[in-house]
């Protein structure tokens, strides 16, 4: 059965990718990086930000765990 994913950060920090799948894997927190691949076609110069999703059932726990480590995002109400 496939799961719904929802955005969970979107970035233009090269590291905050690695950081938070490595917070939440620790939790285990299944998520998956989008666009990685493209910020490496632009150059790796920030212009194009990375994603990272989770499962739409996980998304309240990792935003929970992400607020916890001091990781600032961005939801769709603004920042966080």
């Amino acid at each position: 059965m496939c799961r719904p994913m929802e955005e969970l950060l979107r970035t233009n920090d090269p590291t905050l990718i690695p950081y938070a799948t490595a917070l939440l894997k620790a939790e285990d927190i299944e998520c998956f990086p989008l666009d990685i691949n493209m910020s490496v076609l632009e150059g790796s110069i920030g212009v194009l930000p990375r994603r990272l999703m989770v499962h739409a059932d996980d998304l309240a726990r990792a935003r929970m765990i992400l607020r916890a480590n001091g990781v600032e995002y961005y939801e769709r109400e603004g920042w966080i």
